[in-house]
């Protein structure tokens, strides 16, 4: 990126779509109109195929590509399709594949149709798109690169035993995202998610939080500043002590477990919590998603020895609390199959947050665009992106 923050930049508002929730996100992301009004004509006639979380931020993104002449197809991740967001992106002309209710099955066909369109250009979110790609699906033939907004999806697109050989530049490996968005801003939408999805009181819960990267520190360290009760589990010994030193508990998975009332999956790895596990929670302890993929607990383990299982939840969505029976009588909670609480019960992470990620975004898939990615594989944030949007950002809301 060029330009200072300080420059003289005159701001062109995307023009209303009728939607209350994108129209009020549209006027609270200053810094993604800022981005995209100096890398809006790199996107011009290019193709960019998009799986993202679909609610109304990134309706907002989807707006400015299609603005700037882009042609957008994409899908959400699973259960994170917001419907009249999907409703107000058809009618401005982007191509919206899947809904809110689809199974891992169809959101596989989802993903396979996205690059179907062949795309110029693929943003990721959790890294299914790009790993296709490496395994010989048709690309277009002007097709540039790619961006991966998780830490799911970059450890996989990394761990793929072919390497891309386009860029890929890995968002979440950005400090500032980090820090604002992972940290903060999920941090707090996890909590809101839960507290919607529960009506629980936050003071005095015996919350465990199974991983203390920068969304698990997030959690940990609001759901501790609301009054609850936090024990950390990490076998990373600096994070362990790095809780320590924020105030938490640090117990291993086993101390852990017989005392938890709310256990918060933040780990961003399969199988982190197995059954046997499970099965040591107290009567109505709850289990909530805070990571991209809902795999963290056995929960079909759980099902399969349930003694009895029932719908805690209204018949509009029977899967919002599900309890699960043991053979004494002992019931465990689980939130929406642990998918990400933030966006099945709240309206995901805030505003300024995703101001920012999706400025990374845009900032990214622009730079792939103009040809600046001089790199194969998965690499971090340029840094010169990072400090130019750290600048606009503290100037924005300082």
């Amino acid at each position: 990126m060029t330009a200072s923050p300080h420059d003289e930049i005159v701001l062109v508002p995307l023009p209303p779509t009728g939607d209350p929730d994108t129209d009020w996100a549209a006027r609270s992301m200053p810094l993604l109109q800022r981005t995209m009004q100096e890398f809006g004509s790199a996107f011009a006639g290019l193709h960019v195929g998009v799986c993202l979380h679909l609610e109304p931020k990134t309706a907002v993104l989807v707006q400015w590509l299609l603005r700037y002449g882009a042609a957008v197809t994409i899908t959400g991740n699973l259960g994170t399709t917001d419907p009249r967001t999907a409703e107000v992106l058809r009618g401005l002309g982007a191509n919206v594949i899947g809904g809110r209710h689809d199974d891992a099955a169809a959101h596989s066909r989802n993903l396979d149709a996205i690059l179907a369109s062949t795309p110029d250009l693929i943003l990721d979110n959790g890294g299914e798109l790009i790993e296709r790609l490496t395994q010989g699906v048709p690309r277009s033939p002007g097709f540039l690169g790619a961006t991966e907004e998780t830490t799911t999806g970059g450890a996989r697109v990394r761990a793929l035993p072919v390497q891309p050989d386009f860029p890929v530049i890995v968002i979440n490996d950005s400090p500032l995202k980090l820090l604002v968005e992972n940290e903060y801003g999920v941090g707090q939408s996890i909590v809101q998610g839960f507290m919607n999805a529960t009506n629980r009181m936050l003071p005095a819960l015996e919350a465990v939080v199974i991983g203390f990267g920068p969304c698990g520190k997030g959690v940990a360290d609001t759901l501790r500043h609301l009054g609850s009760r936090v024990t950390v589990v990490d076998v990373d010994p600096f994070r362990s002590l790095e809780a320590i030193m924020s105030g938490h508990r640090v117990a291993s998975l086993e101390d852990a477990v017989p005392g938890a009332q709310a256990v918060f999956l933040s780990t961003g790895r399969p199988d982190v919590l197995p059954l046997d596990q499970l099965l040591r929670l107290p009567d109505g302890a709850i289990l909530v998603g805070v990571g991209h993929e809902p795999n963290e607990a056995d929960v079909a383990g759980l099902a399969s020895v349930a003694a009895h299982t029932r719908s805690l939840a209204s018949s509009s969505d029977v899967d919002a609390r599900i309890a699960y029976q043991r053979e004494d009588g002992a019931e465990i909670i689980v939130l929406q199959g642990t998918k990400m609480i933030n966006l099945t019960a709240a309206k995901g992470n805030p505003i300024e947050a995703m101001d920012l990620g999706l400025s990374l975004q845009a900032a990214s898939l622009g730079s792939i665009a103009r040809g600046q990615a001089a790199f194969t594989g998965a690499y971090p944030v340029p840094s010169d992106i990072n400090q130019t949007l750290a600048a606009g950002l503290v100037e924005i809301l300082g």
